[in-house]
């Protein structure tokens, strides 16, 4: 063992001893304590039953004394009456003898208990002062140790000729600097998850930005070669840099907004919302802009709200649509509310929403409504008859620019669910998803 090891060991050694000896010290206060308050609650008892068994009874209005009599060898206990006449005597040194044994006893059998958890709680004081002795010793080991010059150098040398683009780790072949080396090992390993994620980000932005550009690049070619003599080449190529540019402007909002979130200059505008009247307000503007599909309202507590052609609450698929029997109303007004930022919570249901009516066939039905959870949390539930998802997609549906097989075929970038998952977390939710492939898919943010 080295002299530092040795060193440290002892003075945790010292440590120890003097946890026990002050431990030690309050068990026997404590002894001490509770042997005089029995030993006062065994006189006082056997007293008044002495006194009750001669008088008939314990007659408080009589004055009491106790009497030193016989050069130290008695100890009366005295009742009188009013005149001073002695009714009840009684000599208390035979009793206090035989108490003082008693308590002897009791002393013996307690010093005898303490001894033997002295090991026991030996063992206890070590194993709590372990881990701070370990830090302890580490920290003694690092403030002795001495780098050389060649030490530094070593460690600049392995340094410089690592790749930030190959999965090598830092090996310095030297025990001395095994600790620099797991740490700065793990360092690398983050930096380069880090470096990927953010290469896989601009491949993915580029090639979703690199299509609508090149359309637009398309068109602009055709008109300016032939597209002005030809109307219906200039009205198609109109339609189509105003769709392109829509696509990409929209596309751009969506990375600004990811882009602010993880720099973290978004700031959430915390307020208590009512559930029920944002998911309403999804509901109705739902029908103004998607009139391919029958959306269905039903909200917590409330009477559900659908066209003339309403189906029964749960659909063919087996995920059924919120119980208004659930758990009492978390509003005081007999609502559904939360405390979160109102808009961003509209943005996250609006993503899912659109989501619902791009993946549904047209004439399917859409369902919106909100609940509580068992554990009485509140949640917004969209709902669609789609095309569902595997079970695979559902663990990557969150995931930046990631597009499951069967969606391919629809437009859209893949990021408008990173959007969602961000506003949610940022809430303190999660999410609930339920998909089969061909059947559909709902999806619950439970705040």
């Amino acid at each position: 063992m080295k002299k530092g090891s040795t060193a440290q060991t002892r003075r945790m050694t010292s440590i120890t001893r003097k946890l026990h000896w002050s431990w030690i010290g309050k068990k026997i206060g404590l002894y001490i304590g509770s042997d005089v308050l029995l030993f006062l609650m065994l006189m006082a008892g056997w007293i008044c039953d002495r006194e009750a068994a001669a008088l008939g009874g314990l007659y408080w209005k009589y004055p009491r004394a106790l009497l030193n009599g016989g050069a130290g060898r008695e100890l009366v206990y005295r009742v009188s009456d009013e005149s001073g006449k002695a009714l009840f005597t009684l000599n208390l040194l035979p009793a206090l003898q035989v108490a003082a044994y008693v308590l002897l006893a009791v002393a013996a059998v307690q010093i005898l208990r303490l001894f033997l958890s002295y090991r026991k709680e030996d063992k206890k004081i070590r194993d709590i002062l372990a881990p701070i002795n370990e830090i302890a010793l580490k920290a003694d080991e690092l403030s002795k140790m001495t780098f050389t010059e060649d030490k530094y150098q070593q460690i600049e040398d392995a340094i410089s000729h690592l790749s930030p683009e190959e999965a090598e780790l830092l090996s310095f072949g030297d025990a001395d600097l095994q600790g620099i080396e797991a740490a700065m090992n793990n360092l690398l390993i983050r930096m380069r998850d880090t470096y990927r994620q953010q290469a896989r980000f601009v491949d993915d932005a580029s090639h979703e930005l690199r299509t609508p550009i090149a359309v637009i690049q398309g068109y602009a070619d055709m008109l300016s070669r032939w597209g002005r003599e030809d109307e219906k080449v200039l009205d198609e190529s109109i339609a189509a840099i105003r769709h392109e540019s829509e696509h990409m402007n929209y596309l751009v909002e969506q990375l600004l907004f990811l882009a602010r979130g993880d720099s973290g200059k978004t700031r959430l505008n915390m307020e208590r919302v009512d559930l029920n009247a944002l998911m309403r307000e999804v509901y109705e503007e739902s029908f103004l802009i998607d009139e391919k599909h029958p959306y269905f309202l039903e909200l917590y507590g409330e009477p559900s709200a659908a066209d003339e052609n309403e189906a029964p609450a749960a659909d063919g698929n087996g995920m059924s649509a919120p119980d208004e029997n659930e758990a009492p109303a978390d509003d005081e007004n007999g609502g559904l509310a939360a405390d979160g930022d109102g808009a961003l919570l509209k943005q996250a249901v609006r993503i899912l929403v659109d989501n619902a009516a791009k993946y549904t066939r047209e004439g399917d039905e859409i369902r919106l409504g909100t609940g509580t959870t068992e554990e009485r949390r509140p949640y917004l539930q969209v709902q669609d008859a789609g095309v569902g998802m595997a079970e695979a997609d559902v663990s990557h549906m969150f995931e930046r620019f990631y597009r499951a097989d069967d969606a391919r075929g629809y437009q859209g970038s893949g990021l408008g669910l990173s959007i969602a998952k961000w506003i949610v977390d940022k809430h303190g939710g999660h999410f609930e998803i339920l998909s089969r492939t061909g059947l559909g898919t709902r999806i619950r943010i439970i705040l």
